[in-house]
């Protein structure tokens, strides 16, 4: 496979494994929120939650996936095997 391909597949896993994440966090709020929150709550409360609980999952999905690709830098030569997303100005222009 040539540069192009690698970073064809890498962008659309690495996209797969961050919706992932961010619906593991969701999921897991969900949950946390069932048990902390009282069955009679007033609805406008529970969907300020939803939404901050959303917001939080995106949040926390980009902090982890930045982690992760932070260790994915250090431990592979990245430029050796992808090809730059934005490819930077010729110069001379």
């Amino acid at each position: 496979m040539n540069k192009k391909t690698n970073t064809l597949l890498f962008v659309a896993g690495a996209t797969v494994v961050n919706i992932i994440l961010m619906f593991v966090f969701l999921i897991a709020g969900i949950v946390i929120l069932s048990i902390v929150l009282p069955r009679d709550i007033h609805p406008g409360i529970a969907q300020g939650a939803f939404v901050l609980l959303f917001i939080l999952s995106v949040i926390g999905s980009f902090l982890v996936y930045h982690r992760i690709m932070k260790i994915l830098a250090a431990k592979i030569e990245l430029d050796k095997y992808f090809e730059p997303i934005f490819p930077g100005r010729k110069k001379g222009r």
